[in-house]
């Protein structure tokens, strides 16, 4: 009878390769095979600490077919030893699939702690840590993002997200929209010679990196919704009105244009520049 084989899901650096544990280094040694998000990454942890183990690519182009290989590896009693581009396997990876699958055939998992960015930006913010939640990656559709960022407008735990940079700026404007004037802390190349924490509010952000490019892998960590916050911008007097009808409201109330055309994308769900080109097409028409 064949001897049991084990995944083992082995964190590795998020940057600074000193940031390995002794463990992960022993598994990467002894084990049989390594499944790799993108081995060409990987080969330079392994060439940095002379590590020779055979190495195949598991990612989420081949996580199918790689999966099935993997499993059948592991029923014959193979060990092998899973890890992604930077962090802990199976958070935001196709990780999570194939140890769901090894779990459902009985094989055993074995998890090796070490780097993660999502607490690493979350206990350097300054934000509550007593609670939170992980939303990694949001959806890459205008729609589906806001859509997600309003489903999430009431969370009131600390919420981390990843990000890529083409589209920070994108995310950082619809929670302005939809959540306001929040906290925010933006961690860029956590523990690389140019790490930076930059902590504002999320409109303060916008235009920060509006004006800076924004460079390299991201994680967001932002303030929860305040009590009360939610339930206090639930106003419905503007449902019939046009979307200038909508914004000359919001400045009888006492708003100015800008704040009034941001408090109708966020009340509406849909892009404030689709209410700003709303109300200046109006406006011009009626010139």
């Amino acid at each position: 009878m064949n001897q049991q084989g084990i995944l083992f899901l082995c964190a590795t650096p998020i940057g600074n390769l000193e940031d390995i544990t002794l463990r992960v280094l022993r598994i990467l040694r002894e084990v049989d095979l390594i499944a790799a998000e993108d081995t060409r990454h990987t080969r330079k942890l392994l060439a940095h600490y002379d590590i020779h183990t055979p190495m195949v690519s598991y990612r989420e182009h081949n996580r199918r077919q790689m999966g099935r290989h993997l499993l059948n590896l592991l029923a014959a009693g193979l060990k092998v030893a899973l890890v992604s581009d930077a962090g802990m396997p199976g958070i935001s990876d196709p990780g999570e699939e194939l140890v769901s699958l090894a779990i459902g055939r009985g094989i055993p998992v074995v998890p090796l702690p070490g780097p993660n960015a999502a607490l690493t930006a979350l206990v350097a913010s300054g934000l509550p840590t007593s609670s939170f939640c992980f939303e990694g990656f949001l959806p890459t559709a205008a729609g589906a993002r806001r859509r997600k960022l309003e489903e999430l407008k009431g969370e009131r735990r600390t919420i981390i997200f990843y990000e890529a940079p083409h589209r920070l700026l994108e995310s950082l404007s619809d929670m302005v929209d939809i959540w306001g004037e929040r906290q925010i802390a933006v961690a860029r190349e956590l523990t690389k010679k140019y790490e930076e924490i930059w902590r504002g509010t999320l409109p303060q952000a916008v235009e920060h990196f509006r004006l800076q490019s924004p460079r390299g892998e991201f994680t967001l960590v932002v303030a929860g919704a305040r009590e009360g916050e939610v339930s206090d911008t639930r106003d419905e007097s503007w449902l019939g009105l046009s979307l200038k009808e909508h914004v000359a409201l919001l400045q009888a109330r006492g708003m100015d244009k800008k704040e009034a055309i941001r408090e109708v994308a966020r009340q509406r769900g849909i892009p404030r520049r689709e209410v700003y080109n709303q109300v200046v097409r109006d406006s011009g028409a009626n010139s």
